[in-house]
């Protein structure tokens, strides 16, 4: 008999009348909806021994602090497999899935994130308390090596596997500087190691942390990295933030001292970091387990990776030289294009026509701006541009822009979203004034800057008479 079922029947003392496997992850883990006469269970079987002890005796220690974990009932003699509470089927991952596929998340979808990243700090301080962290697998705690071993995890099995040619010599001195600025974040604190929305169960509307058997003692920005940059999470540049903050109010109670800046650039690295240790996952799983799925991850994680580069990490030259070539090679950018809503928006001069659609696809929007205020006509602004603080004040000091620009972005707003759920791949919007140098300008800005901060996709802004182009 199969042990499972065995330790469920000498637990519970009642016949098993339904046995269900449970999908499972990258792990080699296997766990089982246990069902018996008037009661549920999940059995959890596992090859690794110290892992298995390791989430028994770290799960009974976060129950005893009140911490939302599941109860663990009963182990065989061998701990090759045990039994927890069934905390349901509903993941963070699965209740918020409309919202990650329309590339747009409710606010119902947005509460229960948030709710999640508040409840980490109560699990990074209170969980570390008392815990005896020599029961962690494989190691008790975050170090120079685990940082080796998982740069190497991105080099050997995603980076060598792309054909891109790189020094190992230069990339090693980077590497060696990146895990000195890591190890200077270190604390006495539970990091989880894993801690993404499929790990976090939703009962009676509260999030219940699981599969923390890889957790360790570390820094609290590996996990805020893990939750935030989840490569297909691609949340919004807008909410990311917002969850930060959340996570730093939350955070108050434990750290009240530390500041939104001194966090954000610890943090930062933590974020390339993680990205390069998904990166390897997502190889090694694919490229060499052959399960093609994980490698459907990747033109998230490399997006991830593009917007984190708009900022050079001057501490890593050579790295970031090498991920900025990775990023542009024709595979990744292929996947990415294949995937993603482009969305390109121009200001124009009326009397040198309408810019012309380079995609092929036709459509799209253009707004007349030549019916707002026009600083144009007054001497002191026409060396301005609608980029410029003294134009910005002008049009919004008159306020008609802000009424404008709030029924554009209702229209805007409603098309990407529908070309989302569609699978197009191209959106154009232009605004159109007199010269071509303030409204639209101004216009062109603000909807670039609300459409990439509201939605996961590639904004790009051309001002077409200033001969500026740039992406958000």
């Amino acid at each position: 008999m199969d042990p499972v079922r065995l330790l469920f029947e000498r637990y519970t003392g009642q016949s098993v009348r339904s046995f269900e496997e449970l999908p499972s992850s990258g792990s080699n883990r296997r766990y089982f909806r246990i069902t018996g006469d008037d009661i549920t269970l999940i059995g959890a079987r596992g090859t690794s021994v110290p892992e298995n002890i390791a989430f028994w005796k770290m799960a009974t220690h976060f129950r005893e602090k009140g911490l939302n974990v599941p109860k663990v009932l009963a182990h065989d003699d061998a701990f090759t497999c045990y039994l927890q509470e069934d905390l349901g089927n509903d993941t963070l991952f699965s209740l918020v899935a409309e919202g990650r596929e329309k590339g747009a998340y409710s606010p119902a979808e947005k509460a229960l994130i948030v709710k999640a990243i508040r409840a980490l700090p109560k699990i990074q301080f209170e969980g570390a308390d008392g815990l005896d962290f020599s029961v962690c697998f494989p190691q008790p705690e975050f170090d120079e090596r685990m940082i080796s071993f998982d740069q190497n995890y991105f080099k050997y099995c995603f980076l060598k596997a792309t054909g891109l040619e790189f020094s190992e010599i230069e990339l090693d001195k980077d590497f060696k500087t990146m895990s000195d600025v890591l190890m200077k974040s270190m604390s006495d604190t539970f990091l989880y190691r894993d801690f993404q929305a499929r790990n976090v169960m939703i009962k009676y509307g509260e999030p219940y942390f699981i599969d923390f058997q890889g957790g360790r003692k570390g820094p609290i920005y590996y996990d805020v990295a893990s939750f935030i940059w989840q490569a297909k999470a691609a949340y919004s540049e807008a909410f990311k933030m917002e969850l930060i903050d959340a996570y730093l109010d939350a955070l108050k109670a434990y750290l009240p001292d530390i500041t939104k800046n001194e966090f954000m650039k610890a943090l930062r690295h933590f974020v390339l970091f993680r990205t390069l240790q998904v990166l390897g996952a997502y190889g090694f799983r694919g490229y060499f387990e052959k399960k093609p799925h994980f490698l459907q991850s990747v033109p998230f994680a490399m997006e991830n990776l593009r917007r984190l580069l708009k900022k050079p990490f001057t501490e890593y030259p050579y790295l970031t030289k090498l991920l900025d070539e990775l990023t542009k090679m024709k595979q990744f950018s292929d996947l990415n294009q294949e995937r993603g809503l482009e969305v390109d928006i121009f200001s124009f001069a009326y009397k040198k026509g309408i810019p012309n659609d380079a995609s092929g696809n036709g459509g799209g929007y253009v707004f007349d701006c030549r019916g707002l205020e026009n600083p144009g006509k007054y001497e002191h602004y026409k060396h301005f541009t609608g980029m410029d603080p003294e134009v910005i004040k002008f049009m919004e000091d008159d306020g008609g822009v802000l009424k404008f620009l709030d029924h554009a972005y209702e229209l805007v707003d409603a098309h990407v979203q529908r070309f989302i759920e569609r699978k197009f791949t191209h959106l154009m919007v232009s605004f159109g004034c007199t010269g071509g140098q303030h409204r639209s300008v101004y216009c062109a800005e603000h909807l670039a800057d609300h459409l990439a901060h509201k939605f996961s996709i590639k904004v790009r802004i051309t001002h077409r008479e200033l001969e500026i182009e740039k992406e958000l």
